[in-house]
């Protein structure tokens, strides 16, 4: 088995349950459909858009009662370690941010819905006020926040960072300690540095790398989970730079796979190789490849593993909102459901939605 372990994940009903691809869609054409229940997207007072879905119950005077739940991504820790995004239906309130945090709490509300194989994040009774301006979202934590387990601590810094900036009104996390602002992690002593953000990585992998201060981070999605419950998990890499095209430098992570011990997959064929450099064009990037891109050299289709971690990665970088796919030059490429993709993919308004 090679280093990126061709197991050859379970691909288009597997998927179905785990993640899905919107904008223009992952099939390309107008008419594709999400497979989640219809949403409507509402603003909260702070300018997210959110989804929202909105049930209707009879209640005992036989009156119909509304409720609404909003998708929120939730940065947990699986059973590898890994911290990683799910999409969950929460409760419509005011002041979604917080809310996010709050279900990362153990023992908290996250516990009626955490998926198999996953915990939370933040020790059990933290509570938490979150104050946005100008980006920055400023987290005050109670004295419970210092109990955690110290091989957490990074973990912690990263859950939190991630499901914050999930909201367009935040950019930047500022924590702080019974309103004292936070230098360092209060057990391990985990440098701060000010703000937190995205760029300062999630699961990062150093483990191939020899002279860190001639690198840049790159992060990309390898696939974790078991046959029947895939996920999609970010890692942060480092990359030379002398490697001045970090497209490339990302798809060449993804065809090198995750590091043999770390329980993760990728869908890439060692031989996956871009043919031309990229091309970037108001937020689209193109990427021809060989042939050994296709699943199939018979059906000549891409898996859907393969094409969602390439759009998740790629749209990690800044500018880039969608991925245009050619094999030799030819844009008549097939998802693996047999469907053109004519359109560039976008990323999902969600990751891992599915339920394990």
């Amino acid at each position: 088995m090679s280093k990126n372990k061709k197991a050859m994940v379970v691909t288009a009903a597997t998927l179905a349950t785990t993640v899905f691809l919107s904008g223009c869609g992952l099939f390309g054409g107008e008419d594709t459909k999400k497979i989640d229940p219809p949403q409507d997207v509402t603003l909260m007072e702070n300018g997210d858009a959110v989804n929202e879905k909105v049930t209707t119950e009879t209640n005992e005077t036989g009156k119909e009662a509304v409720e609404s739940s909003i998708q929120t991504e939730l940065y947990l820790i699986d059973k590898n370690g890994y911290v990683v995004s799910q999409t969950m239906e929460l409760p419509k309130k005011e002041g979604v941010a917080q809310q996010a945090l709050e279900y990362l709490v153990a023992n908290g509300p996250v516990e009626q819905i955490l998926p198999n194989g996953f915990r939370a994040v933040l020790p059990a009774d933290t509570q938490m006020t979150v104050n946005i301006k100008n980006g920055t979202a400023t987290v005050d934590f109670s004295k419970e926040f210092a109990t955690y387990k110290k091989e957490d601590e990074k973990r912690i810094l990263q859950a939190v960072t991630w499901t914050l900036t999930q909201f367009d009104s935040v950019d930047k996390v500022k924590l702080q300690l019974n309103g004292t602002p936070l230098e360092a992690m209060p057990v391990n002593g985990t440098p701060i540095g000010g703000d937190l953000s995205r760029a300062d990585g999630i699961n990062v992998d150093n483990s191939d790398v020899v002279d860190i201060t001639n690198t840049k981070a790159v992060t990309v999605y390898y696939i974790g989970g078991e046959e029947g419950a895939y996920y999609y998990v970010p890692v942060t890499k480092r990359v030379s730079n002398d490697q001045n095209d970090t497209i490339t430098a990302i798809v060449n992570e993804l065809v090198e796979g995750p590091a043999y011990a770390s329980n993760l997959l990728s869908d890439f064929q060692s031989s996956v190789k871009l043919l031309d450099e990229p091309k970037i064009d108001d937020g689209k990037v193109t990427l021809n490849f060989n042939e050994s891109i296709f699943g199939s050299l018979e059906e000549k289709m891409v898996s859907e593993h393969l094409l969602n971690s390439l759009v998740l990665s790629m749209t990690e970088q800044e500018g880039v909102n969608s991925v245009a796919l050619t094999v030799n030059g030819k844009a008549d490429v097939l998802s693996e459901s047999g469907e053109k993709l004519a359109e560039p993919v976008t990323r999902p308004e969600k990751v891992n939605t599915g339920s394990f």
